[in-house]
């Protein structure tokens, strides 16, 4: 006995020990809300306290209350648990649950409440029904504005009509209460055998004459009249009109009745309408038809395919002929019953018209009418019950839905990566439409994720179509591991066959600052060339977090590195955001080579973590420096008849700079009088001086030249050359260039170009394989040598570059390939700013064509204009006076102009020359020789014209002095003349002799000047200087002394006498 009281002592100490909100859950885990709430109300109506209902004390905001399911029409107060409305409205009739349903008490509306401890440490699901009461919203209606009943005449009193009855979507109090028969005011509705037509009823609001008093006597008169209504309750509760027969009836003296029905619902206030009710008077039908059974019932598969046949339905008639005729028609049915079954108004089959889902319609429940052809006809109706038996046709349904504090939005849930183990995440619910087995669901989370299902519930009343899980976690969720995870949930149900369906949940992992930066290299070394610019990018660093948002937010600085104490601020700094490491100060390699320091990289997260890497930095070399000798004057002493090819001394030169800017290539330069040159020849690599000849004092003691030291030698050592036939097609290969880089990867990815050399677009090259192809059609003045500037580049940061030249010669065959070589050489020398593309001097030859076809016409209309002038002179003058013989001429054109001498050229008072004429540098010629002889040219036939004297004027200016004194002759023939602006002229040809070089006019080819018995010093220079040349320089030298003559604009003129 004490061992029992003490263990109940036990037991309710452990009770009262138990926190409060877990006592209430274990106490309430079975309880089902209920509420009550009228339909149509307004919003924010108050419907129940949740947390009263359960026991829970509220205040302390520690236990908090969250509406899962439901929230379409109700919401619930997070902290006091008060149960209310929504703005929606809430239409009962409306209401898809409540479209069947014949009980008040059935018609509800389902929720779910969560409650929620502190930090959602527990959560208790509870569920709800709100119970939906009907108000009289609707107004009860006829099934059409007038009916029709057809009455036979002689029927006793007391014959009873079936009326068709009125429906109202409201049900109970508020549904159909009475029936009420009315006539129009008079007494007299309807018409008379023979007579006209009545007048139509009058609406329920239409007031009669008298006022109350006159509508009582109405009423009244027409309950007395020939027909009575009589209300009848049916099994099925519902309120049946009969039309009763008070009086006789005659056809011949009455065929109709015009009575207005009124029906009214017994709502508060009541609503009612009313129809016209028109009685035909026909001739006899006494026997009804009548159904072989009152109630039909039968069952049916739903999604039957339209026109399978359900039930017939089978009415008798003792009468014959038209009156034993029988039709079938729907009595109350509803219209869902008449668009989804047909019936056959002939033979009573009930078949399918539309295909029926049970899970919109269940139970399908209507009165079938059985009519005869009789006047009147009389009628029979039979129940039809019609169930709707489950097939599987519908899938489970799974919905997510979000758990107290997680937030769940759009199929996406965000959970933090340090959530706790077997934390709730989200609800599931799955259901099926379905009953029965086909309705039993299983659930099951698919895939590798640490998500499981648990039951929210474990209830007995809990519908096997209908059950709920929590989501939890089962393992520790890592953000830098998996960000997302899609957690696929799948349901199966338990029909045969089986029908299963999933639905996907997107857990989206949320980050915490739990990685510091990472440096993909822990020591980054960096090439950075000297001589830069403030404020150049060396570098870029880049540092990446795993983490995410704020947490992988990075800012970059710069810390002096463990190995030395330099801080790097002063010659260094970073962009914070970017990373880009930029140089402060000029470097210079001679001085330092070598930075080192270190980049700190923070994140933003909290709290904050950091890492780092070193950077070196190391300069690189540019060609800023130039070569130097140990001494600027070397002095050497060798003994004469030294063999040849034997040293004869060594020079020493430096460069401060590195790698191939200070590979030095050393020559020897000719001094001012040429003494070495061919004479000696220097080693590169030793800077030894050796002599090719071996010397003699006697001959010359001492020899003086120059050595000459140059750095990074951008020239290629290679100065072959490629053909390439004029007839090449395009697209043809003209060599290949390739290079090569130590490097690897990006840095030694390599792109080639072409930089100069290309002026006519001829060639192209391709940028990855180097290949040069012609992509120009070539023409005569692509003739000749191309040299073309190819430059390589690599993708490293700075890149770096280099040059090469690729020689191209275009022309048919190589007939002299010592010109090319030479060509080649010369090129190798040629500033790489200057193109060096095809035949230079073929535009230069067709300006020079042009300019000597028309210095030829200008000549020839000169000769000829002349020629004119002197025969219009001698004829007029043979006409005038004749020749009379001893008569001195008149002065002729042909008599040479006398100068005067004394005259010499004015100066201006500063010693200086008077300006000149314009065309002072003009050399006029005339030259005549006796006999009408031709003087003709020694080397050239540039023209044909007799006597015809060229002169090239060599460096000479407006400022020349008179020439005449400079001119000699001996002989009186040929006459030379120098027009004004000219040198005066002589008896005899006239040689240039004793003249500065700033005026002197040199002979061109011409046999006046070289056939001179008297010569001038130059003159006879001239000649000598000329028949050096071969006859192919002659004439090349000709030509181009013509086109400089044709300049001028020299103008010749021949006289023969």
């Amino acid at each position: 006995m004490r061992t029992l009281l003490g263990f109940v002592h036990c037991c309710c100490c452990f009770l009262l020990l138990l926190p409060l909100p877990l006592w209430v859950s274990l106490a309430a885990a079975k309880q089902l809300l209920k509420y009550r709430l009228a339909e149509e109300g307004p919003a924010d109506i108050r419907i129940g306290n949740v947390a009263s209902d359960l026991g829970i004390v509220t205040g302390s905001g520690e236990v908090t209350f969250s509406l899962e399911s439901g929230s379409d029409y109700l919401k619930i107060d997070n902290i006091t648990g008060e149960l209310s409305t929504t703005e929606r409205r809430i239409d009962r009739e409306k209401l898809p649950q409540c479209q069947m349903i014949f009980d008040e008490n059935e018609c509800f509306l389902d929720f779910e409440v969560s409650v929620i401890g502190p930090s959602q440490s527990w959560v208790d699901l509870f569920e709800g029904r709100v119970i939906i009461l009907d108000i009289n919203d609707n107004t009860p209606t006829f099934p059409s504005p007038v009916l029709t009943l057809t009455v036979e005449e002689n029927r006793p009193v007391g014959t009873l009509y079936l009326l068709p009855t009125a429906t109202d979507r409201d049900f109970g109090r508020n549904g159909i209460e009475r029936y009420e028969l009315l006539q129009e005011p008079g007494g007299d509705g309807g018409r008379r055998a023979g007579g006209g037509v009545p007048a139509a009823a009058a609406p329920e609001s239409a007031p009669y004459p008298g006022g109350s008093k006159r509508r009582q006597e109405a009423e009244a008169a027409a309950r007395s009249s020939v027909f009575e209504l009589q209300v009848a309750d049916t099994l099925d509760g519902e309120k049946q009109p009969q039309l009763i027969v008070k009086g006789a009836l005659d056809r011949e003296q009455r065929d109709s009745y015009e009575l207005s029905l009124r029906v009214r619902d017994g709502g508060d206030p009541a609503r009612s309408s009313q129809a016209i009710l028109r009685v035909l008077i026909t001739d006899v039908n006494d026997n009804s038809p009548r159904f072989e059974k009152s109630v039909y019932e039968a069952d049916l598969a739903e999604n039957s395919s339209p026109g399978t046949p359900i039930l017939q339905l089978r009415a008798t008639d003792l009468d014959v002929g038209v009156n034993g005729q029988i039709e079938y028609v729907f009595g109350a049915a509803t219209e869902s019953v008449r668009r989804l079954l047909r019936l056959d108004e002939n033979s009573g089959w009930l078949s399918v018209l539309h295909r029926i889902d049970r899970e919109e319609v269940n139970q399908l429940r209507f009165t079938v009418m059985a009519r005869d052809r009789g006047q009147p006809p009389k009628t029979d109706k039979a129940t039809v019950v019609l169930n709707i038996r489950d097939e599987n046709d519908n899938v489970p349904t799974i919905d997510i839905r979000k758990i107290g504090r997680i937030p769940l939005r759009d199929g996406v849930a965000s959970v933090a990566e340090d959530v706790l183990v077997d934390t709730p995440i989200a609800l599931v619910q799955v259901s099926d439409r379905d009953q029965g087995e086909n309705g039993v669901v299983t659930c099951t989370v698919v895939g590798d994720v640490p998500f499981q299902l648990k039951p929210a519930s474990e209830g007995e009343g809990e519908p096997q179509n209908k059950r709920k899980y929590f989501l939890h976690t089962s393992a520790p969720l890592d953000y830098e591991a998996v960000r997302d995870y899609n957690v696929v949930i799948v349901a199966v149900d338990s029909g045969s066959p089986s029908l299963s369906s999933n639905n996907s949940l997107l857990v989206r992992v949320g980050d915490t600052n739990d990685n510091p930066p990472v440096f993909s290299q822990a020591v980054l070394e960096v090439s950075f060339p000297e001589n830069n610019l403030p404020g150049e990018r060396v570098a870029t660093v880049v540092a990446t977090d795993a983490d995410s948002g704020k947490n992988a937010e990075i800012t970059y600085s710069l810390e002096a590195s463990p190995l030395s104490s330099e801080v790097p601020g002063s010659i260094f700094s970073i962009d914070p955001d970017s990373g880009d490491v930029s140089v402060q100060a000029v470097l210079d390699r001679e001085q330092r080579d070598t930075y080192e320091f270190q980049v700190t990289a923070r994140d933003k997260g909290v709290p904050s973590l950091q890492g780092s890497t070193t950077v070196v930095v190391r300069v690189a070399d540019r060609n800023d420096n130039e070569p130097r000798f140990m001494q600027d004057v070397f002095t050497f002493y060798v003994k004469e008849n030294l063999q040849p090819n034997s040293p004869v001394g060594m020079v020493t030169v430096m460069d401060f700079d590195k790698g191939r800017n200070a590979e030095l290539s050393l020559s020897i330069q000719p001094g001012d009088h040429d003494q070495a040159a061919g004479i000696f020849s220097i080693e590169n690599d030793t800077g030894t001086i050796f002599s090719t000849v071996s010397f003699d004092r006697e001959q010359q003691t001492s020899y003086t030249f120059k050595v000459k030291a140059v750095d990074g030698v951008t020239f290629p050592s290679n100065s072959s050359y490629t053909v390439l036939p004029p007839s090449s097609n395009m697209r043809t290969v003209v060599a290949t260039v390739v290079a090569t880089d130590a490097d690897t990867g990006l840095n030694a990815d390599l792109n080639y170009s072409i930089v100069g050399g290309n002026p006519f677009k001829l060639f192209e090259i391709d940028p990855a394989s180097g290949v040069v192809s012609l992509v120009g059609k070539l023409a005569p003045k692509h003739y000749g040598l191309h040299r073309l500037v190819v430059q390589v580049n690599d993708s490293g940061q700075p890149p770096q570059s280099t040059t090469a030249l690729l020689h191209v010669f275009v022309n048919e065959s190589l007939s002299n390939a010592t010109v090319v070589e030479s060509q080649v050489a010369r090129s190798l020398h040629t500033p790489l700013a200057q193109d060096i593309a095809g035949d230079p001097s073929y535009e230069l030859s067709k300006q020079r064509l042009s300019i000597v076809i028309g210095v030829v016409a200008g000549i020839m209309t000169v000769i000829l204009l002349i020629l004119v002038v002197v025969m219009a002179r001698y004829c007029r003058s043979k006409g005038k006076h004749g020749y009379e013989a001893g008569k001195k001429d008149h002065e002729d054109f042909f008599t040479p102009q006398q100068h005067d001498k004394a005259k010499k050229p004015k100066k201006d008072k500063k010693g200086k020359k008077g300006k000149q004429p314009l065309y002072s540098s003009i050399v006029t010629v005339e030259a005549s020789k006796p006999n009408g002889q031709r003087y003709d040219s020694v080397n050239e036939k540039l023209s044909d014209s007799p006597g015809m004297g060229r002169y090239r004027s060599v460096n000479g200016g407006p400022g020349s002095p008179d020439l005449a004194r400079h001119y000699k002759s001996s002989s009186p023939l040929p006459t030379v003349q120098l027009h004004p602006q000219s040198p005066t002229a002589g008896k005899k040809h006239q040689a240039v002799q004793d003249l500065p070089p700033a005026n002197t006019f040199v002979g061109a080819g011409d046999n006046i000047s070289i056939g001179s018995d008297h010569c001038s010093e130059y003159s006879c220079q001239a000649s000598s200087k000329y028949s050096k040349q071969s006859n192919g320089d002659i004439k090349t030298y000709l030509h181009k002394q013509y086109a400089l003559f044709t300049s001028q604009t020299l103008t010749v003129q021949y006289f023969l006498i």
